[in-house]
């Protein structure tokens, strides 16, 4: 069975439920109803924030990463659960930042639902597990900051690194050292 089916299952519970539910949208406002090519292996969604500082500052870290697995059949996406992430917002971060990672507008908040993320930077992985997609990792994606305000020069724990390595290698993914620390995920309708 092909990925998107198992991502349409997990969602939607049937591909007709999903037929009017993209997952969100790209930056042209186009309904983006698949989340990676059929060979993938896994899908890791950055839960990131135009205007987090600590989401900016993960951006190099997430491009390397996305440039180092992307060969090993991992697909990215930068996701923008935010309501004041516009595509306009969004274009202008991507071009400050020197963002090239495929970008989701999750303007339903159903990605960020479905990986129960609360934070930017917060991530999750996605693999193939049946007729679904189960999620093996969410949280941080490295010990870098140890409260709000306070962070190590680098980190010393490589979270979301070491749970690919381990996905790719076929051996038990480790859980995330600590929380995620950065901004809050704004909930759908709040201003």
């Amino acid at each position: 069975m092909a990925l998107r089916t198992w991502i349409v299952l997990l969602i939607c519970g049937s591909a007709a439920a999903c037929a009017a539910q993209p997952f969100g949208v790209d930056l042209d406002g186009r309904p983006v109803d698949r989340l990676a090519p059929p060979a993938s292996r896994a899908i890791v969604l950055f839960f990131a924030a135009s205007d987090c500082p600590i989401s900016n500052r993960y951006v190099p870290e997430i491009e390397r990463l996305e440039r180092e697995f992307t060969p090993a059949g991992v697909h990215f996406w930068s996701v923008y659960p935010n309501p004041e992430d516009t595509p306009e917002v969004v274009r202008h971060h991507q071009q400050q930042f020197d963002i090239h990672t495929d970008v989701l507008l999750d303007n339903q908040q159903r990605m960020t639902a479905m990986a129960h993320a609360t934070i930017t930077p917060e991530v999750a992985i996605l693999v193939p597990a049946g007729t679904a997609l189960r999620e093996v990792y969410r949280g941080r994606i490295d010990d870098r900051y140890l409260t709000l305000g306070q962070e190590r020069p680098s980190a010393n724990r490589h979270d979301l690194e070491d749970a690919l390595h381990a996905l790719l290698a076929n051996h038990p993914i480790p859980p995330p050292g600590g929380p995620p620390i950065g901004c809050s995920i704004v909930p759908r309708g709040e201003p």
